[in-house]
This record gives structure tokens, sequence and C-alpha cells, in this order.
């Protein structure tokens, strides 16, 4: 035993500790392990640490054309820039110059040809941003102008796209279409989104001994950004450790996105032999990194005189820009999605990856899915609307069931749906069918101002559908002193999951959280880790972590029954204490006495997600270990001569599981529904016709404000409904299933505007519904209307 150790209590003491409860293990709603540091700007991020010395820093010339051939480049101007230390482009790359995640297709500086706006072509290292920044623009291009594809209806048209096509199919869609008693057949424009993280692409490298590379990267994915690293300096992995402590946001855009830059810095680093920072401007991140998908989407739907839906045909575009990167994927779970929580019992969907000259779009929070979502909401809307029904009847009428109302259309069946008991309690605590009339009423009494209401639900799969990456790693040592030191493979970008994790470990062990020390992700560490992303973190890494916390729980179990000859239903851990037979002891000693014992107290655990599967060919599985359900009511203010909007009410219920932490939880459905909202509300992306994004800043990038908050705003948690499944103390993912509960609020615009047709005529309004578009959708509807 230690010579330091603190006073050991009485065994009466221990005992009545014993009685007590822990005030942060699961279930608590503890705030985030950093949230003091992000208040009072302690926490670090890569941008705040102290420089290295004789640190360089890099900026890039990117092109100015969407499509063209590199005729000639001359960057002899650069080095009159005083601070210039080194100019290279792609011929400069020392090992593999493609750092395309999946697919090849995306060169690390463009070589021969440029296929976007913003492509990085040279790359320069200087003694100072500002040096760097300078001489960037010193770089001269000649270019010989290509054809250039800015539009995804003629890449679809064309057939231009960078991955092939797949296809959903269950039932006779055809046939069933050609007997509906009734037909709807239209298309949808579904905008992109800016990720719009605070703390944009930032990596940091420094070079050490045998070629290796210390990376400092700003990243969901960190082994990814090990493997491309070693790969254009044609090192192997082992040489490169990746650090990752905190991001300043990341929603999707640092899951392959983040690569590029840590590879570049690395490249600088290894031909001038000094450490590298490169840290994109706000404009110069948005034109050159992607966003969310667009989508263009056409469909034929049948359905009967009650509103169900009796087949559906859709075809699902995805604006994937000029390279894979993770559009294969994307599109899968939009496809995935189209459905969300409606059987369709013959269906036949389609997604395109359509090839396009702008940046290459890539993960954002839902991850395709919220694009699946959209366009069968319209068409349940429009249903009503043609029936003169409400909507939220139809979405009833039209919800999984079971028996034969069970299967989705890639054959995998729904159990455990919980989402017609959860709409029936919203129902009445939002008092929705009340309001519907109140809000009837008021739109025949005012004659400009507008209301309108909707009630949407969420049902969305839990898993990467690339089945190899649910997988995790975890590690923890407990020190002799009784001190626990936490990694695991996942990142916390500011969405609690380092918190969880602590949580976690803590109930085990049933030790407060202040004893954990949870530290950056690290490679060294947990190898081969999957990106933090698919609402995944927690579900892989917290299992991951409990595993390893079991197994050291396992040892001093069997510590204990051989040293009390006691049997392991004689032992029990509570609140920081060990209860074995009828002797009790800290955590602490229990500890100190496995030190001296020689038990190990350290282990890696692992985890990876059982049960799930999908066949390709078949177009036929299980995709998703489970569902998570939501649903969102929404209010809304139009102003029919402006077509300006104010949200006045969003009532949210939401299906967390057993909640790991109530508190995050709320905050990230909250976060989650009013950046969903702002996808589809406010955040317009523009190219003009030369390809170049001319949103790109907060000048002319709408991201919502606090004035777009409803002014009353409810959320709550559904109670008493564990998970099923055998997830971390049976949670369930909570990070991006809220995102599409926005969809409640464009659909909300809409019923408002409807009313100005009594509800029979459903306005054209594309996402995101823009005061101009919605004043577009209110002349038009007007016109038709005359007609």
């Amino acid at each position: 035993m230690s010579n330091h150790s603190s006073p050991t209590l009485s065994q009466v003491e221990l005992e009545a500790q014993f009685k007590g409860e822990l005030k942060t293990g699961v279930g608590r709603g503890i705030k985030h392990e950093s949230g003091d540091k992000h208040v009072s700007g302690e926490a670090l991020y890569i941008d705040d640490k102290l420089e290295f010395p004789n640190q360089l820093h890099l900026s890039v010339h990117t092109s100015t054309e969407a499509h063209a051939k590199i005729l000639d480049i001359d960057t002899s101007d650069c080095f009159n820039v005083p601070g210039v230390v080194s100019v290279f482009t792609a011929k400069d790359v020392p090992g593999e110059l493609d750092v395309g995640p999946v697919l090849a297709g995306d060169p690390l500086l463009a070589d021969d040809v440029v296929e976007y706006f913003g492509q990085p072509i040279v790359a320069i290292a200087a003694t100072s941003h500002e040096a760097a920044t300078l001489a960037s623009h010193k770089v001269k291009v000649v270019y010989e102008p290509l054809v250039a594809i800015l539009d995804v209806k003629e890449a679809l048209e064309k057939q231009h796209f960078v991955q092939d096509s797949h296809q959903l199919v269950i039932g006779n869609s055809d046939a069933a279409l050609e007997k509906a008693k009734y037909r709807l057949k239209g298309e949808l424009n579904i905008g992109g989104q800016e990720h719009f993280y605070l703390e944009t692409q930032v990596a940091s490298v420094l070079p050490t001994e045998d070629g290796g590379m210390i990376v400092y990267s700003s990243t969901q994915n960190p082994t990814e950004v090990q493997k491309l690293v070693g790969s254009v300096l044609g090192v192997p992995m082992n040489n490169v450790l990746v650090d990752m402590r905190r991001m300043g946001g990341g929603f999707g855009g640092k899951e392959t996105q983040a690569a590029p830059i840590a590879c570049l810095c690395a490249v600088a680093a290894q031909l001038t032999k000094r450490p590298t920072k490169m840290r994109l401007p706000r404009a110069l991140d948005m034109s050159m990194t992607g966003k969310r998908h667009p989508f263009y989407v056409r469909y034929d739907v049948g359905y009967d005189d009650e509103g169900r839906i009796t087949a559906m045909n859709m075809d699902l575009a995805g604006n994937c820009g000029y390279s894979p990167d993770l559009s294969g994927s994307i599109v899968d779970r939009a496809m995935f999605h189209a459905d969300n929580a409606y059987f369709i019992e013959h269906a036949t969907i389609t997604g395109y990856r359509c090839k396009t000259n702008i940046a290459s779009n890539t993960a954002y929070r839902g991850f395709g899915g919220p694009q699946g979502m959209v366009p069968t909401e319209d068409i349940l809307d429009r249903i009503a609307r043609k029936l003169g029904k409400d909507p939220l009847d139809i979405r009833k009428l039209n919800y999984y069931g079971k028996g034969t109302r069970n299967i989705t259309p890639y054959h995998q069946t729904i159990e455990h749906n919980i989402l017609p008991e959860i709409t029936e309690e919203l129902i009445e605590s939002s008092d929705y069918y009340t309001r519907r009339a109140e809000v009837r009423d008021f739109n025949t009494k005012s004659p400009y101002l507008k209301k309108g209401i909707a009630f949407t639900p969420v049902k969305f799969g839990i898993s990467f559908t690339n089945s190899f990456l649910n997988q995790a790693g975890a590690l923890i040592h407990v020190y002799s002193d009784g001190s626990i030191h936490l990694n695991h493979g996942g990142t916390e970008m500011g969405q609690g999951l380092n918190t969880k994790i602590q949580q976690i470990v803590a109930e085990v062990f049933q030790v407060e959280v202040g004893t954990i020390q949870i530290t950056a992700t690290n490679t060294e560490k947990v190898p081969n880790t999957s990106p933090t992303a698919a609402s995944s973190g927690t579900d892989l890494n917290g299992k991951a972590a409990q595993n390893a916390a079991l197994t050291i729980k396992q040892r001093l179990i069997d510590l204990l029954c051989a040293k009390f000859s006691v049997l392991e239903s004689d032992i029990e851990f509570k609140n920081g204490q060990v209860k074995a037979g009828q002797t009790f002891m800290s955590f602490k000693e229990l500890i100190e006495l496995a030190y001296v014992s020689q038990v190990s107290l350290s282990s890696t655990g692992y985890y990876k997600t059982p049960k799930i599967y999908y066949d390709r060919d078949k177009a036929a599985g299980r995709p998703f270990y489970y569902f998570s359900y939501g649903l969102a009511c929404c209010e809304v203010l139009v102003d029919t001569l402006t077509g300006e909007y104010k949200f006045t009410r969003t009532d949210i219920l939401h299906d967390v599981g057993a909640t790991l932490n109530p508190a995050i939880d709320i905050g990230q459905i909250e976060g989650g529904f009013i950046q969903g909202l702002g996808w589809l509300t406010t955040e317009e992306l523009v190219w003009n016709n030369k390809g170049r994004l001319m949103t790109n800043g907060p000048a002319s990038y709408k991201i919502p404000a606090i004035a777009d908050m409803p002014s009353d705003f409810r959320v709550n948690l559904v109670e008493s409904r564990k998970n099923p499944e055998d997830t971390v103390y049976h949670s369930k993912a909570v990070g991006e299933p809220p995102f599409m509960l926005g969809i409640a609020a464009w659909c909300a615009i809409k019923d408002a505007v409807a009313s100005i047709g009594d509800y029979k005529i459903h306005p054209n309004i594309d996402a995101p519904a823009t005061p101009e578009r919605v004043l577009m959708g209110i002349e038009q509807l007007k016109r038709e209307m005359a007609n």
C-alpha cells in the first residue's frame, strides 16, 4: 500500500457512503466536461496552440475556372514576397497525390486539369499567414477552358455520374401505379447547406525523426488523416501520429475534408523540414470545401380515397460535385430514408450520384437522410390538400404498423416502433387539433398575415451504411491512487461525447466523473478508429469504453473473491465504495490492493455493432441496428405581402432510449432542430454561371440567429422507453435524428401559404423556403386559383 494514501475511513463510514448514489453517473444531467473552458475561452483549439520554433504557414492558390486544362503555372513572383520559403505543386508531392477517402478522384493539388472554381493548385509556405496569403495571389495560371456542368438536372440527363446508380425495390410499383385510384406526379429541388463550423479547417504538423509526423488536425476522422498523410508522404501509418483534443464544430464537414489540409501541411513540413500550419479564412474554407448535397427529386405516387399511399416511384439525384467523396453512402442513406416513417407496399427508389463542376459535396448531419425525407413529407401534404383532410391524419394513416405493414423498401423489418403511441402523446401535450382549428379561424379573419401549423415525424436508422465502420476501441488505465485515464476513438466537436463516455465508465466503476481524466483522441493509443459520424459516437465508443472498464472490473472482482473468500454475488460497487461480503472499502483502497497484488489495471476495449448487414446486389438487408423516433409540431406566422415569416411555437418529443445525459440530449435536440430549420429556410447557397460560390461568408449566407428561434420552444424526451437493443445502458443516438425535426418548419410555412387557397392547393416552394421563394409560391398559388 502507498505511504501517501488518504486516511482510511471506518467500516461504519464506508457502509454509510455505500448507501448513497452517484451524482454524475449515467442518466444524470451533468454539464459538458469542457463547458467552463468553452465559456471562459480557456478551451484550446489548434489555432490557440503556441507556435513551434521555425514554424511556417501555408496558403493556396485556387482555380478561377470551374473546368479547364492547366497550360502553365508561373510561381516566380511568389518569391518576391518577404518570408516565402517554399512553393509546391502536384508534381512535388512525394507520395500518392490522390486523397480520396473511399474512391479515387480527389487530387491534393490539381494536376493538369481543374474541376471546380476554388480547387487548390499551388501551395505556398511562408513565415507568416499574411505572407503566404499575399504570395498566393502572385501565382499566374494559364487555362484552356473546358465544358463545365453546373446543374444537377443537366448531369442527370447526360448521365454524368461519379458512381453507379442504385435502386431499392419492393413489390411492383409500376403495376400498382396503374391500378391506383389517384396519382400524383411532381418534382422538388432541395438546396445544400454550408457546415459553418465556428472553427474553420485547420491543421498543424511537426516533423519528427525517421520521416515521421505529429499531426494536430481538426478532424472527425483521425485514422483517415493518419492514413492519407502517410500516403502523400510515402511513409507507413506507424510514422504518423494524429492528435485531436477538440473541434470547434464539425457537422460532417471534417469527416473527410479535414484530411487535405493536414496532408498539405505534411508535404510542406517534409519538403522544408519545418513545422507547418494551415488555417483557412472563412471565404476560402467555404469556396474550397463541399457542402450538404443539393438534391433534385422527381416522383410518381399512387394513393386511395383515404390518403393511403399504394405505390411510389422516386428518383433521388444527388449533386455530388466533382468527385465521389462519400456520395455513394450519402445517396444510399437518402434512399433508405425516402420512406421516413411510412409503409409503402410497392416502391421503386433510385439514387443517382451526379457529377458537377463544384466542390465535392460531403457528409453533413443526417448524411442524406434529410434529403430523402423531405419529398415524402411534401407528398403527404399534397395528398391531404387533394383530399381535403388534415395532413397529420394522412401521416398517421400511413405510419408503419404491424404484420404486413412493417417492411421497408430495403426489406428490413421495423421492430419496436413507438411512433404511433408517442404521436398521441405529442398531440395531447401540444394541443394540436385545437390549435389547428384556431389557426384556421385566425386565417379566415386575417387577410395578409397567415398562420401555419405542421406535425411531422422522424424515423432515423442508426448505423454506418458502410458496415465495416461500425466498430470502435477504447483504452483505460486505472492508476494506483484510484484515478482513471480514459481514451477512445471518438472525437469531441462540442456534442458532449467525452462527457457521456466519462459517465459510462463512472457508472461501471461506481465513481464520480471527477476521478476520470479523458484525453485527446490519439492514433497511438487507439488505432484504426472509425469517424465520429452517423450518430454513432457514443453507441460505438461508449460501448468500447464500457467493455474496457468491465474487463478491469472483473479482474478486481476476481481479486476480491480470492482475498475475502466470497462469491461474485457478494461483491458490489456503489457510490465510490466496494462491498465484499461484510467488508467495505473505498474504490481507491481496492485499487491500491490490486496494485500490490499485481493485478493489471489497464485494458483495451472493443465493440462492433451486431446484427447489421446489407446485400447490395439484392438491395436488401438490415443496414440499421435500430431506429430513433421523434416528432415536431411547428407553428409559423407568414406575411403574405413580403414572404417573411416568424416561428411562434415549436413542440418536440424525441426518443433517446434510456438517456445517458438528459441535459446534453436536450441540447442536441434543440440545436439539431434549429440547424434543420435553417437548412430549409434561410440558408441558401448560390453559384454564378462560372461555378463560383457567391454566398461565401456570413454577409451573404444566413445561418439561423437567435431571432429565428421559435418564440415558444418546448422540448421533451420520451420517457420510460429503453432501447430494446443491447446498446450502452439501453440509450439511443441523438446527434442526427433531431435535425430532421426541422422539416416541420418548412411544412408549416407551406401550410400557411395553402390557407390562401382554403387548403385546396399545395404551394410549390422549393427548399430552402427563403422569403423570396415563399413570395413566389404565394403568387403561383394565386395564379392557380384564378385559373
